[in-house]
């Protein structure tokens, strides 16, 4: 296991630092480590860390959605308003539509199968957005019109909303149906993710003003919190949940309402976490991908995908009509709304799992699209940020 652990994080961090310097983003040196080393290719990681690979994938979202509640400007979110609301399940809708069109004439899916499989790509990556977004909002681009916050809070409630989607889909293909409250649980899980993460970081910043503490203790408390919310989330066998990675985020938010200096500098230890839980989330990701799995899909499965891009992106157009946006903001807005990584490592097998008609093709359309989306859409917008948007 240690060996494993040692390989994960010496060869990610060489590779993605080569990437790096061939003006590649990181994270594909780092996916290619995972596919390397993982169970498809030289199968060089303990399987001890592999069964538990979820779970770092989620520590390592935990720590970089509470950085970016931590630096999130509410404040240029509310100026946006209803494209700010719209971001959240519009262009998912859009590549789902877009999915459904396309996959039962190329593919060979009926209309059911079809949705599931764009339920599974349509989630943006939190891992791959929410970097940069945070990125940009420390260098000052596009903070201006509040466009990294728009992403930022858009990425992050786009996958509750696919997620609830892709449940229901797989209910309806087993037979089981759909019910009301299901769709009900959309909304409803978003705000109580809300209300939860924000009662919660007032009541870390009201701690914290009563009882000093070392800024790493304050880590480690807000980390214990946000795996007690995974794990509540996780254990609820009710009609009625929470995101409690919405939940987790707006705890950042809600303690920088109330302790602007502690927040700055716990965001700038949650950035130094960051560095080594950026390498286990995408190598782990590159090690859910199995390749043999690629060999099942041709150039059609590439068409679909770039075809229910083209819809995802049509529905961030619409979203942002009638907004103070340029042509040059709204097309960095549609670009980063593309990538697709840790969502599908998670859900792309589930069909398959269950011994659906559809699970090769979904598996294998959902390993394409991390292997084709994650890295060109980090690449895309790191070259075009300084370009499309304003400082």
């Amino acid at each position: 296991m240690l060996l494993s652990i040692a390989l994960i994080l010496i060869l990610g961090m060489i590779l993605g630092w080569l990437c790096q310097k061939c003006k590649l983003p990181s994270l594909l040196g780092m996916m290619f480590t995972g596919v390397i080393l993982g169970p498809y290719v030289f199968d060089c990681i303990d399987t001890s860390i592999l069964s538990i690979s979820s779970e770092i994938r989620k520590i390592a979202l935990i720590i970089i959605l509470t950085r970016a509640g931590l630096s999130l400007d509410v404040s240029g979110l509310k100026k946006i308003g209803r494209p700010a609301v719209l971001m959240c399940f519009v262009p998912a809708s859009f590549e789902i539509m877009g999915m459904i069109l396309l996959a039962p004439r190329l593919l060979g899916l009926s209309i059911l199968e079809s949705a599931i499989i764009g339920a599974v790509l349509a989630a943006v990556s939190p891992a791959v957005v929410v970097p940069r977004m945070v990125k940009l909002t420390e260098e000052g681009y596009g903070t201006k019109k509040g466009i990294p916050q728009l992403i930022l809070a858009g990425a992050s409630v786009d996958d509750v909303y696919v997620i609830v989607l892709f449940t229901t889909f797989i209910s309806v293909i087993q037979g089981n149906g759909v019910s009301a409250m299901q769709f009900v649980n959309i909304p409803v899980s978003i705000m109580l993710g809300v209300f939860i993460g924000l009662g919660s970081g007032w009541l870390f910043s009201k701690y914290f003003e009563r009882v000093h503490v070392r800024d790493t203790i304050k880590i480690l408390l807000m980390l214990s919190w946000s795996f007690i919310l995974v794990t509540i989330e996780d254990s609820l066998n009710t009609p009625i949940k929470f995101s409690a990675l919405i939940a987790i985020m707006f705890m950042g938010v809600g303690l920088q309402n109330y302790r602007k200096e502690a927040s700055i500098r716990l965001s700038c230890k949650y950035n130094k976490l960051w560095v080594g839980a950026e390498v286990f989330l995408f190598v782990l990701v590159g090690a859910a991908v199995n390749i043999n799995y690629l060999g099942n899909v041709g150039t059609k499965a590439i068409i679909v995908i770039a075809g229910a891009l083209v819809f995802r992106m049509l529905g961030v157009f619409v979203c942002l009509l009638k907004s103070n946006f340029n042509m040059r903001e709204r097309v960095f807005s549609m670009i980063a709304y593309t990538p697709k990584a840790t969502v599908q490592a998670a859900i792309g097998g589930i069909p398959l799992s269950l011994g659906l008609q559809c699970g090769n093709v979904v598996l294998s359309v959902a390993v394409l699209a991390i292997v084709l989306t994650a890295p060109i859409g980090a690449f895309a917008m790191d070259l075009s940020y300084k370009k499309l948007l304003e400082r």
